[in-house]
């Protein structure tokens, strides 16, 4: 068993790449510096599983799984989140669309952000925000609660990389109105409805909902309409409705945003206590998105309200 080390870093975090080609190293590299990092080791991911306990002192893996096999990521994949969890490190992963099942079956929480197909201003604010929350966690070490913490700076980075989604699109947006229309605070503002009210909500006018939404797409720029946290609600409450499971990639598929905008939203709706992440029983390396409780009653009451007032679901 590894003993853990205590914080290794005042202002420089110490960070591990794992990664298998010349260039993938040499991106990340590039990535870290600009991050204010400094790279400790260097592992190819077949190296991981024998040398990584040799590397104590690591406060952010740095791992891009693009090239890598689906075997050697199951293997190597949680041996990666059991060394963060303990050290209390930070996970950033860069994958593949069709790696996002996958990736997301095991690494998944506040110490891990996915980046599929990032740009360079993405990797570099994905190091900078898992170098700072590392720091922070170090520092209040002993002041407060894990959970408490994790939720403060849960929240600092999912502003920070709102707004770096929006600053890489040249989206001028109103984001303080954005923030201000955010799901999580009305969670308690209605009670939930009676059964009459939601006896005859139907999957199929939510499904005509969601359509009508991507036709907006033909008519205006798409980046202008983006709602992912509310596309998101919709198709997973449908897909409840209809008895169906939604996994990971499916859920950034229905957000219609950039798989990488899509997953940090996946992460911030599961912090807030929205979304609810299960495994499934028949493959380990794929998970289950779904409502909460308090998302289902939300979503009923909403529905319930929008029929009583005889207004289409928006």
């Amino acid at each position: 068993m590894i003993e853990t080390a205590a914080p290794s870093f005042a202002v420089t975090p110490q960070m591990l790449i794992v990664a298998d080609n010349a260039a993938a190293v040499q991106l990340v590299s590039e990535a870290a510096v600009l991050a204010g990092g400094r790279i400790e080791a260097t592992l190819r991911w077949d190296q991981v599983a024998a040398r990584i306990a040799d590397h104590q002192a690591i406060d952010v893996i740095v791992a891009e799984a693009e090239s890598v096999s689906s075997e050697l990521l199951s293997g190597t994949l949680p041996l990666l989140d059991d060394i963060a969890r303990e050290h209390q490190a930070r996970i950033v992963i860069t994958l593949a669309e069709g790696q996002i099942d996958l990736v997301a079956g095991t690494l998944f929480g506040p110490h891990v952000q996915l980046l599929c197909l990032p740009s360079v201003a993405e990797r570099v604010v994905a190091l900078t925000i898992a170098a700072r929350t590392r720091t922070a966690c170090a520092q209040e070490s002993g002041r407060d609660g894990e959970e408490a913490r994790l939720r403060r700076l849960n929240e600092e980075v999912a502003r920070i990389a709102e707004t770096l989604a929006r600053l890489t699109r040249s989206d001028n947006g109103d984001l303080a109105q954005r923030e201000k229309s955010g799901v999580g605070d009305r969670r308690f503002a209605y009670a939930p409805p009676s059964p009459a009210d939601t006896a005859d909500i139907d999957a199929q006018d939510i499904r005509a909902a969601i359509r009508a939404r991507r036709l907006r797409g033909q008519y205006f720029d798409a980046g202008l309409l983006e709602d992912p946290a509310w596309d998101m609600l919709l198709d997973l409450f449908a897909a409840e409705l209809e008895r169906s499971q939604v996994s990971v990639s499916s859920l950034c598929i229905a957000a219609a945003v950039a798989p990488t905008t899509a997953l940090r939203w996946i992460a911030k709706m599961s912090e807030a206590g929205l979304f609810e992440r299960h495994a499934d029983p028949f493959d380990r390396r794929r998970a289950f998105m779904a409502l909460s409780a308090t998302a289902r009653a939300g979503m009923m009451g909403y529905l319930a309200a929008v029929k009583r007032a005889g207004l289409p679901i928006a």
